[in-house]
């Protein structure tokens, strides 16, 4: 399946990272990030692959199983790169942390993502 950058940046977001379900997100893995996809967090921490991915979503999700990714201006693409800003925090709430996401697109499935946090807008 081929996916476009915005598709794939607001997929990540929402059917990785933001997913509860541990059998929807590794479904979503599987079809949007290549096998030797890498994400780099900020934190200088790397994780190869989709097991890897798997498994850090999964943590990152627990910390805070109620918090929603909301994107804060619409997704870029410029050649195979792509960026999303975003804030995150429980609904009805004030959001309580931002972030970037930049990815790197192959054949219309993640090969890399960088995440960056940021100031609250």
């Amino acid at each position: 399946m081929s996916n476009t950058g915005s598709t794939l940046l607001l997929r990540n977001l929402h059917d990785v990272f933001g997913e509860i379900d541990a059998a929807r997100r590794r479904g979503a893995i599987d079809e949007i990030f290549h096998e030797d996809a890498v994400f780099y967090d900020p934190n200088s921490a790397v994780y190869r692959g989709r097991d890897e991915i798997d498994r850090i979503a999964g943590v990152i999700k627990a910390t805070h199983p109620d918090f929603r990714y909301q994107p804060i201006s619409p997704p870029e693409e410029v050649g195979n790169g792509g960026r999303v800003r975003w804030v995150s925090g429980s609904p009805g709430k004030p959001p309580a942390y931002a972030g970037t996401d930049f990815i790197v697109a192959r054949d219309g499935k993640i090969a890399a993502v960088y995440l960056f946090f940021d100031k609250l807008p």
